[in-house]
């Protein structure tokens, strides 16, 4: 049976002169597990408000949704999940997060404790029931809402790219959650995802949507042979896809890591004399841009440290790639970097001028267009406006027709490139950026990679906080495992990400009984194909 049907819906902004949403029909039957996909600012989140009616923005409209059959629906059949977990807490605790829904909703009081006590189980959160929200990690908070969500029964639950500021391992807890809602309960999720290498195995229905209108729904092995090469959406599936189809693979697509590692074990043999270094990376220089040495910090007297002697050298021209675990420190790492936290012990001495992207973007935006905002460093440098420098930097971030747009309105990943179009006005030597993948399309991710790469040439320095294994594997001269306040480990992208367990990229677990080193799709393929 039909759990959401969607007819012929359209869909534009006030002020615009193109429909974000075009002629979309869709069935979605009960049980499935939907996987939306599409670019950044392709229409995905607008498409998902258009389910959930409190959330439907205000346009022009034509077209129905009608929900188990009805256009005017329980709003409880619709869970949402957002894509950033703070702007969904609104309480202060734990145990009172999950019960305020059903306490706005007059349910009985002993049947909110029994919901409340389920969920908790469920995901378990006993350990931090009683906690404040604001000492939970992101992880802690996203299961915190996803669980908020379930207490209200939902028949359709629906997320918005709830992974995106979590660590991997706290993103697979948080996948394998949703793979057990579905299975277990036959719930209905639809969620849209740039990072799909965990998801897409499992979707019995794949999405792709294309400037408003949904290009591709197909069943997951389909879909995955019908994506063109030259699709900005080929990046983003799965490495175990790629690297079949780069390789020549027709039948029996593979989709998870073990199905990619049986391929490669049945087609090709072993290489393992092919080791990988780190060519075309940046050399450590002489000159030192960032040095920090045991440094201590704590944001309150009688709370724990967060930084706990942290010591980093990075060199004038690298790019420095931090990660770790949510909670472990890195975004306060690089506050106190750019001189927004003082450490009470410790010395940090910086060479150059920076500037900071921080992980809420909108923090960056002043004005009413991009344009405005973009004009406005000029003026803080007190300076003429430079409209050529400007539309070079739009272009190179493919924004120029966002110019026009408030920041507001934008999509999670246009606005990243927004506020970093603003920071590189700004000629900085030195780079901050904090999860700068946030909320972008593979594509894009590539595109960034290339700028930042050749702001090294220039001498710019830039360190970079992620969560994205597979945009540092490929991006960073140096990586470094952030743990308990401290950096415990830095190294060259390949003897980084070779001998970790889950730190590690895909292609890497797919090719490494067979291949010494290897940590990108392009790499696992030019060794076979040189094999063979």
């Amino acid at each position: 049976m039909e759990i959401l049907q969607i007819e012929n819906l359209n869909f534009k902004y006030p002020n615009r002169t193109e429909n974000t949403l075009n002629k979309i029909n869709l069935d979605v039957f009960e049980g499935d597990f939907v996987l939306l996909c599409g670019a950044t600012g392709c229409g995905k989140t607008t498409f998902l408000k258009m389910l959930k009616k409190e959330l439907s923005p205000v346009g022009e409209l034509s077209g129905n949704v009608l929900v188990a059959g009805n256009e005017e629906y329980n709003p409880c059949d619709v869970g949402f999940v957002m894509q950033n977990p703070d702007n969904q807490i609104v309480t202060d605790k734990v145990w009172h997060e999950l019960a305020f829904a059903l306490e706005n909703m007059g349910i009985p009081t002993p049947v909110i404790r029994r919901r409340v006590s389920e969920m908790a189980s469920f995901f378990g959160i006993g350990d931090w029931f009683y906690k404040s929200t604001e000492q939970l990690s992101g992880g802690q908070k996203q299961i915190l809402n996803l669980a908020s969500v379930m207490v209200m029964q939902p028949k359709l639950l629906i997320l918005d790219e709830p992974t995106t500021q979590l660590d991997p391992i706290a993103a697979a807890d948080f996948t394998s959650m949703l793979i057990k809602l579905n299975r277990e309960l036959g719930l209905t999720i639809i969620i849209a995802e740039h990072q799909s290498e965990e998801l897409f195995p499992f979707a019995t229905k794949v999405l792709v949507m294309d400037k408003g209108e949904l290009i591709i729904n197909e069943n997951s092995r389909i879909a995955a042979t019908k994506i063109d090469k030259l699709s900005h959406i080929y990046p983003a599936l799965p490495a175990s896809v790629r690297i079949f189809r780069e390789l020549g693979g027709v039948e029996g697509c593979p989709l998870t890591v073990k199905e990619g590692r049986d391929y490669l074990s049945s087609h090709f043999k072993n290489t393992q004399n092919s080791t990988y270094y780190d060519k075309n990376r940046q050399e450590s220089t002489n000159t030192t841009t960032i040095n920090v040495s045991d440094v201590w910090f704590k944001y309150e007297k009688n709370t724990p440290d967060v930084l706990r002697g942290m010591t980093l050298t990075v060199g004038k021209g690298e790019i420095l790639c931090i990660l770790g675990e949510n909670g472990s420190g890195k975004t306060t790492a690089l506050r106190a970097i750019s001189g927004m936290e003082s450490p009470y012990r410790g010395k940090i001495s910086v060479s150059g001028a920076m500037a900071f992207l921080p992980q809420e973007v909108l923090s960056v935006f002043l004005k009413d267009t991009v344009r405005e905002d973009l004009e406005d460093v000029f003026l803080a440098k007190k300076t003429k406006c430079d409209q050529e420098a400007l539309l070079k930097i739009a272009d190179k971030l493919k924004i120029t027709h966002l110019l026009s747009y408030h920041p507001y309105d934008l999509s999670g990943g246009e606005q990243q490139k927004c506020a970093l179009a603003k920071l590189l006005l700004l000629n900085p030597s030195i780079l901050l950026l904090d999860e700068p993948t946030k909320g972008i399309d593979a594509f894009t991710k590539i595109q960034l990679r290339k700028i930042l790469q050749d702001l090294t040439t220039e001498g710019i320095t830039i360190v970079i906080v992620t969560h994205d294994i597979s945009f540092a594997a490929e991006t960073a001269d140096k990586c470094a495992m952030f743990f308990n306040g401290e950096i415990t480990s830095m190294d060259k992208p390949h003897a980084f990400f070779s001998e970790n367990t889950f730190y590690t990229t895909a292609a890497n677990r797919i090719s490494r009984h067979l291949i010494s080193g290897a940590i990108t799709v392009d790499e696992v393929t030019e060794a076979f194909c040189e094999s063979n």
